[in-house]
């Protein structure tokens, strides 16, 4: 890499106006790349939009000739269509790209990053990489859990993952808000988004003619797991389901073991790789108790009554400012 590179204290967010790049760009204001200069992309139809960075109004701009020129940090942040597009420029001005969109992860020169998964992985930083990968908050959850629960005998791993209508943008709350509006008052509801009734209703698929699809969804998310557990850990069993919600990632899981493991010892091994445990008693983990919160939060391990080598987890995290947080905290690391 060039010195100019690495000497460069510019960052360009690009899909910096969906809401895991404002997210991004106000954790990162907050981080030790505060006086940092922050350049705004995104695709045609956000360009224009008047924000603010570092205190300052700001403009979002179009993605073109010149945008990453002498960036230190990529983050890409908007549609995985719109990360491949733009790419190729962004490796090409020798930054490093940090991919929030899932679109990378996949792609064997790409390291998925999350606090403690080194640790969990028994492998080194791995600083010289190109591209890193952010998992969503499903897969972080799946796949730390999974790591987590290996040392004890695992012998498999359920999760099924309850998806906030924030996870497809603003878009998606509107639709979720103007929903619930109209269900309240008995009208007829729009459903130009899901082309479905998201507003209190559990779905495993939206409506055929809605741009949104779950079965996509889960595809990256099981990409992203995969990504993370590398060759250690086996596969878990991945579920998405659509739930009602606003923000926040709840999950719900079921381990079973080779043999009976102490509840103390299971505890442990999560609390290791980075969960919160709630105790017995107390409130959460729910959708409100994770709110702005950047770990996740996990209940007190249940041992099925019926399946002796079984256990039942429940957790919940930010949806947004989980793999937000990450991203900043790897951008802390590399620089």
């Amino acid at each position: 890499m060039p010195s100019f590179e690495r000497e460069s204290k510019r960052i360009v967010i690009a899909g910096a106006s969906s809401l895991l790049g404002a997210e991004l760009k106000s954790l990162l204001e907050e981080s030790k790349f505060a006086d940092w200069d922050f350049r705004l992309a995104d695709e045609e139809e956000a360009a224009g939009t008047l924000t603010e960075a570092g205190g300052e109004p700001a403009v979002i701009q179009p993605v073109e000739e010149g945008t990453f020129e002498h960036a230190r940090f990529v983050f890409f942040a908007g549609s995985g269509e719109f990360t491949r597009t733009n790419l190729a420029a962004a490796g090409a001005s020798g930054a490093k790209v940090v991919d929030l969109s899932g679109s990378l992860v996949s792609d064997a020169a790409t390291v998925a990053w999350f606090p403690k998964l080194d640790e969990l992985l028994h492998r080194q930083f791995p600083a010289n990489g190109p591209t890193y990968a952010i998992p969503s908050a499903s897969a972080t959850a799946a796949a730390a859990l999974t790591l987590a629960l290996a040392d004890c005998g695992l012998r498999g791993l359920t999760i099924t993952c309850f998806q906030p209508v924030s996870e497809v943008g603003r878009a998606g709350i509107e639709e979720l808000e103007h929903q619930t509006g109209q269900l309240l008052s008995f009208q007829s509801v729009g459903q130009p988004v899901f082309d479905a009734q998201v507003a209190f209703n559990l779905l495993d698929h939206y409506g055929p003619e809605s741009g949104q699809k779950l079965e996509s969804i889960r595809t990256r998310v099981r990409a992203e797991i995969k990504a993370s557990l590398g060759a250690k850990g086996r596969m878990p069993a991945v579920q998405l389901i659509h739930a009602p919600v606003f923000y926040g990632t709840a999950f719900s899981a079921c381990a079973e073991f080779d043999s009976d493991v102490p509840r103390e010892k299971i505890a442990k091994a999560c609390a290791h790789a980075g969960f919160a445990l709630i105790a017995p008693g107390e409130s959460g983990p729910n959708n409100l108790s994770v709110a702005g919160e950047q770990t996740i939060q996990l209940a007190a391990p249940e041992q099925d009554p019926c399946q002796e080598k079984s256990w039942w987890f429940w957790g919940a995290a930010d949806n947004i400012r989980l793999p937000a947080a990450n991203a900043v905290k790897l951008a802390e690391r590399l620089a």
